[in-house]
């Protein structure tokens, strides 16, 4: 079993991050990519800005990666978050999944950025045309 956490500025390469799979019994490599929507609600954004608390933020996102292991006998997880500013198009979260088959890989993959939605302390704020918006909750 394999996890790899990274959290931090640093732009997000799901192509890097994919090394980093075990792919060892994998039949199965299953990825989500979150970017920066240019439009909220027919608004232009000019950026997103993730604020986090970081200390705490990679033990969560590997709390629940290892949970993911546990419960849908996946063999990697590989997670990558950004923090500070976010601009449109580029990427905000990598999850990579390995497994041996894509059922496990899909519902596992589905499952941890709905956890990291509701467990990972970031906040997030846009910078749109019509000026600033905290979103509501954590993730």
């Amino acid at each position: 079993m394999s996890v790899h956490i990274r959290v931090g500025s640093e732009p997000v390469d799901p192509g890097e991050l994919r090394r980093l799979v075990k792919v060892e019994g994998c039949g199965s490599i299953v990825t989500f990519v979150g970017l920066t929507r240019g439009l909220e609600n027919g608004i232009p954004v000019e950026r997103l800005v993730f604020d986090s608390w970081e200390d705490e933020l990679p033990i969560i996102l590997e709390r629940i990666a290892n949970d993911a292991i546990s419960s849908f006998g996946i063999f990697s997880v590989v997670i990558a978050h950004r923090t500070g500013s976010v601009c449109p198009g580029e990427n905000i979260v990598c999850i990579h999944v390995g497994s041996a088959h894509r059922e496990e890989g899909f519902s596992a993959c589905s499952w941890l950025i709905s956890e990291l939605k509701k467990q990972a302390p970031l906040w997030k704020k846009e910078i749109r045309e019509d000026g600033e918006h905290w979103k509501s909750g954590l993730g």
